[in-house]
């Protein structure tokens, strides 16, 4: 079995996940544990939010540390936030990785959830990585 001294996992997240990614179900899992299919439910919830919020911390890390840094608002079309990456990306002599269609559908599918009819619904920070990768990091998930 892996540690998790180094995770935000607890030991028993870590054993749920880990015999639930073998394919045993809750029932089996809570059999094999001593414990109930509800605490298994429970755990797994649990650490399935720890794992989100890792992704997330990443997330942000990733864009705080990108060298091109901007605050889209809501309200933003995708065309204006793709002319956005290449005007901040040209001023800071960063070429963007992307091609406009393929950035406009990178961008777009990050922020599904966060637009409708091709404009933001929520403001975002935007990231632009030394090898011109776009990151975002939006306030909620």
């Amino acid at each position: 079995m892996v540690a998790t001294e180094a995770t935000i996992l607890t030991d028993r997240q870590r054993e749920v996940l880990e015999l639930r990614e073998k394919g045993y179900t809750q029932k089996e899992v809570a059999e094999r544990l001593g414990t109930t299919d509800a605490n298994v439910s429970a755990v797994e919830r649990a650490a399935e939010t720890n794992v989100e919020k890792a992704r997330r911390t990443l997330e942000l890390v990733r864009t705080l540390r990108a060298p091109v840094r901007f605050t889209v608002p809501s309200g933003t079309s995708f065309d204006a936030l793709v002319d956005e990456v290449y005007a901040r990306g040209d001023d800071a002599g960063v070429k963007v990785a992307y091609c406009r269609p393929e950035l406009y559908a990178h961008l777009y599918g990050m922020l599904e959830g966060h637009s409708s009819q091709n404009h933001l619904d929520t403001a975002v920070e935007m990231g632009l990585t030394e090898s011109g990768e776009a990151k975002v990091f939006t306030a909620a998930p």
